[in-house]
């Protein structure tokens, strides 16, 4: 009995595993490469080769083995994988490792359209960046940085990189020093505004571990609320991140309805992930 049992569980998540694969190809089909001549194949049915795209999966309209210049693409045309919207929740809720798990995969797949305008790997590797800095991890943050940069039509390094090295600064500094160097972006009017919601949201999270500070609650509060107020553009998950936890500081009777629509604005911008999730947990226990 026990040995049916776990191969009945070992077939099932066999079975989840494969869906997931299943969903995750299937997300990159939709994606599209968009010619100058209005053609257009799925990311999944090419690859790089020097200046061109080889054609790897026949379509309707293009054989396998065939050339076209990069020069031709136009654009990416598609909607953004739900695995990276899913993935900024749980790299926010500070499961690091689970989103890495699905931004990985995604900044590989979608490589090849890194310099075309509208791709979803620019989005997905900056993610990426941040979870390997929030794990620490100065080498993986490095590599993203220079490959993220040369993709971006801008000169020079590309804004995240000061993010990541903001996030990377170690453990041993005074809690003060990383705070002002996440503030710091912020201020800057050269930084755009999903890097600054993401400094004021870890800003606050620093905040809030300087156990010396009377205040920090106060101070970390004001961070939280930037991010909606001052950098709605940043994204509305981010957005939906500080909120939950700007709602959580708001616990005096007071303040009560406060905390209510900032959970139910985080349940509407989260919409479909796990914060969303959450936030709908925080607002039943306070109704």
């Amino acid at each position: 009995m026990a040995s049916a049992l776990s191969n009945l569980r070992s077939v099932l998540l066999g079975c989840t595993l494969c869906a997931a694969q299943i969903a995750l190809s299937a997300a990159a089909d939709a994606v599209r490469i968009v010619f100058m001549n209005g053609k257009s194949i799925p990311i999944t049915a090419v690859a790089r080769k020097g200046d061109d795209f080889v054609v790897i999966a026949a379509t309707e309209l293009f054989n396998e083995g065939q050339t076209i210049p990069l020069g031709q693409a136009d654009h990416v045309y598609g909607e953004a994988p739900p695995e990276l919207k899913q993935a900024v929740a749980l790299l926010l809720m500070e499961k690091t490792s689970d989103a890495k798990k699905l931004l990985e995969p995604l900044v590989s797949q979608h490589r090849i359209t890194a310099k075309i305008p509208g791709n979803y790997w620019l989005e997905a590797a900056r993610a990426l960046l941040v979870a390997c800095a929030v794990g620490g991890d100065a080498r993986k943050c490095t590599e993203l940085g220079i490959e993220i940069s040369e993709a971006t039509p801008a000169a020079g390094n590309d804004p995240f990189v000061k993010l990541g090295k903001a996030l990377l600064m170690p453990a041993t500094l005074k809690p003060e020093e990383r705070e002002t160097a996440l503030a710091d972006l912020t201020t800057d009017k050269n930084m755009p505004a999903d890097v600054c919601a993401y400094a004021s949201f870890y800003r606050a999270n620093f905040v809030r571990q300087d156990k010396r500070d009377e205040k920090r609650n106060a101070k970390a509060l004001e961070a939280y609320l930037m991010v909606p107020c001052l950098f709605p553009s940043g994204g509305l998950v981010i957005m939906a991140a500080a909120e939950i936890k700007a709602a959580e500081l708001l616990n005096a009777p007071a303040r009560r309805e406060e905390s209510l629509a900032l959970l139910r604005s985080a349940v509407r911008g989260a919409a479909g992930t796990p914060l969303a999730e959450e936030a709908s947990k925080r607002l039943k226990s306070l109704q």
